[in-house]
């Protein structure tokens, strides 16, 4: 009876063995093996390319891997947005993107909602978008914008896209002022910073990334924040509410999805190492220079969030009468 306890032992120390060095195995060819991509739906410049490059260098080395930075435009962001969503569930792909996400599909009438066909990963950062004005065109604050429209009708708003929170709050703006403004979508922020700092297009609404190194060199004017409250970053900024727009708040939210079917255990690994990178003092000093605020948090935080701001958006869209036929 001995002798079997003790041959049993020794089968279970050497199954045990196998097993451990099995998951050695996997665990030196597991995820990641290889870079990780970060798409981004819109061109270099905007705050969506600044937040995945800045959190991308800090999760490369905990990863083991570098994290690359992919710039799919065009459509408003959608396809970069598709590509993200259609791409393996693997956890090689991860959308880096803001609410367009949640406002595209309603505007654009695309059938899917990715709100709910992404997983969510990570709540990254917010900030309200700006209303800024060339120095050209000499108005120094909202009333003054809006005089000048009302003299100037047909003044062009510059944004990053059609389906964008800057595009809903654009039409918003003409909706409560009564004034006609001429909305001029661009493949992202950086295109749309470029042709308002040459005076191209007058105004724009826009991240304040993209906005603070020419509001600062006087270029621009930062006139206005669709923020809820007038961020601490940006003291001298008024809310639209402020401003005179009572009720016209619409913040910006960034936010990290990967495809449908991605193992849980990735996900986890993903929204643990994005969770580190936003409390890293650099980090949170590079996104100050931007005005973004780091938020971090659980996926599913950051899917109630998307969820209810896709229902905040339909019901926007129908009152107005966005919808692209």
């Amino acid at each position: 009876m001995t002798k079997l306890t003790r041959r049993s032992l020794l089968a279970g120390a050497a199954g045990a063995s196998l097993t451990l060095a099995g998951r050695g195995a996997r665990a030196q060819s597991g995820w990641p093996n290889r870079p990780v991509r970060f798409i981004v739906p819109l061109a270099p410049g905007g705050a969506i390319d600044f937040i995945a490059r800045a959190l991308g260098e800090r999760m490369s080395g905990p990863l083991g891997h570098n994290v690359l930075v992919e710039n799919r435009t065009g459509a408003g962001g959608t396809l970069g947005m598709d590509a993200a969503m259609k791409s393996p569930p693997d956890g090689y792909t991860v959308l880096i993107t803001n609410d367009n996400a949640a406002s595209a599909p309603h505007i654009m009438k695309l059938g899917h909602d990715y709100t709910k066909e992404l997983v969510p990963v990570c709540f990254l950062g917010r900030h309200g978008q700006i209303l800024a004005a060339h120095s050209s065109i000499g108005v120094k604050s909202l009333p003054e914008l809006l005089a000048y429209a009302k003299a100037n009708p047909g003044v062009g708003i510059a944004t990053s896209g059609v389906g964008s929170n800057q595009h809903v709050l654009c039409e918003w703006l003409k909706k409560e002022s009564g004034l006609k403004f001429d909305h001029v979508p661009y493949r992202g922020a950086g295109q749309a910073i470029n042709d308002l700092i040459a005076a191209h297009v007058k105004t724009a609404m826009l991240g304040p990334t993209s906005m603070m190194p020419h509001a600062a060199a006087g270029t621009i004017t930062m006139l206005a924040s669709s923020a809820n409250k007038r961020s601490p970053l940006l003291p001298n900024v008024p809310t639209l509410d402020e401003a005179g727009m009572k009720g016209m708040a619409l913040e910006a939210w960034y936010g990290a999805f990967v495809p449908a079917g991605t193992p849980p255990e990735i996900v986890a690994r993903l929204n643990e190492e994005m969770n580190k990178a936003l409390k890293d003092p650099k980090l949170v000093e590079t996104f100050s220079k931007g005005a973004i605020e780091p938020v971090g948090g659980t996926g599913d935080e950051l899917g109630k969030i998307a969820r209810a701001d896709s229902e905040k958006y339909a019901r926007l869209v129908k009152e107005l009468n966005l919808a692209i036929n």
